[in-house]
């Protein structure tokens, strides 16, 4: 007796040959696993750069309180010094410079402050100067204006509550706030968009005469900056 074999219907043998075809696996699991890990390198680089950010925004804010510290003329012969309104427009120049990479200009606020005694021994804000397109709640100064605690000894100083920076009877410590928009590399959907801030200070180096210019802190000889003072009433880039 003969078997009479018979021939398997085509798409049995199509399932067939697909069971034992395995060329193709690599490829498919790679296409299963490339939205992790590119969600995951995406976010690795997102928060890489949010760090880096986060590092020159403070060393911005440390070398801006350092160079202020250390701004002036001599007078007096050499004994005292003054700090003029060019001195000013100089190191904030610096921080345009230092803080172009990341457009802090236009996407950030500078708030540099002299924080000093007052005639009661309290503390006050004697003058600020400020840089930065950004304006409103937040931005500006957050830890007083000029001429807060002008009189009195009701004001405890600069910085976070609890750890003020205070000025010495007779010195001037230089305080600088900087706050910045951060602008994610892949928008917003990944860690949103913080606002950085920090700050800095440090004591004046110098004897600075405190009460040049009738009183205002700062001098503008001639030829005077005029109309380019960094007042915190402008909003310049």
């Amino acid at each position: 007796m003969h078997l009479i074999r018979t021939k398997a219907p085509p798409f049995a043998s199509l399932l067939s040959r697909l069971r034992r075809d395995r060329s193709g696996l690599a490829l498919i699991e790679f296409a299963y696993a490339m939205p992790a890990v590119m969600g995951m390198g995406m976010y690795g680089i997102e928060t890489a750069n949010l760090a880096q950010t986060h590092l020159r925004v403070s060393q911005i804010a440390l070398m801006l309180a350092d160079n202020a510290s250390r701004a002036g003329a001599d007078a007096a012969g050499g004994t005292i010094q003054q700090l003029r309104e060019i001195d000013i427009n100089d190191v904030m120049q610096g921080v345009r410079l230092q803080g172009a990479r990341i457009d802090l200009a236009n996407n950030g606020r500078v708030t540099l402050s002299s924080l000093e005694t007052n005639s009661s021994g309290g503390q006050w804000i004697h003058w600020q100067r400020c840089l930065g397109m950004k304006r409103g709640v937040g931005w500006d100064s957050s830890f007083g204006t000029a001429g807060t605690g002008s009189t009195g000894t009701g004001f405890a100083g600069m910085g976070r509550a609890g750890a003020e920076v205070k000025a010495p009877a007779g010195e001037a410590v230089i305080f600088v706030e900087v706050n910045y928009q951060y602008k994610p590399l892949f928008g917003t959907w990944l860690i949103g968009a913080p606002r950085i801030q920090y700050t800095a200070s440090y004591l004046v180096r110098d004897k600075r005469d405190l009460s040049v210019n009738n009183g205002a802190g700062i001098d503008d000889p001639t030829p005077s900056v005029g109309s380019a003072k960094m007042t915190c009433d402008k909003y310049t880039a």
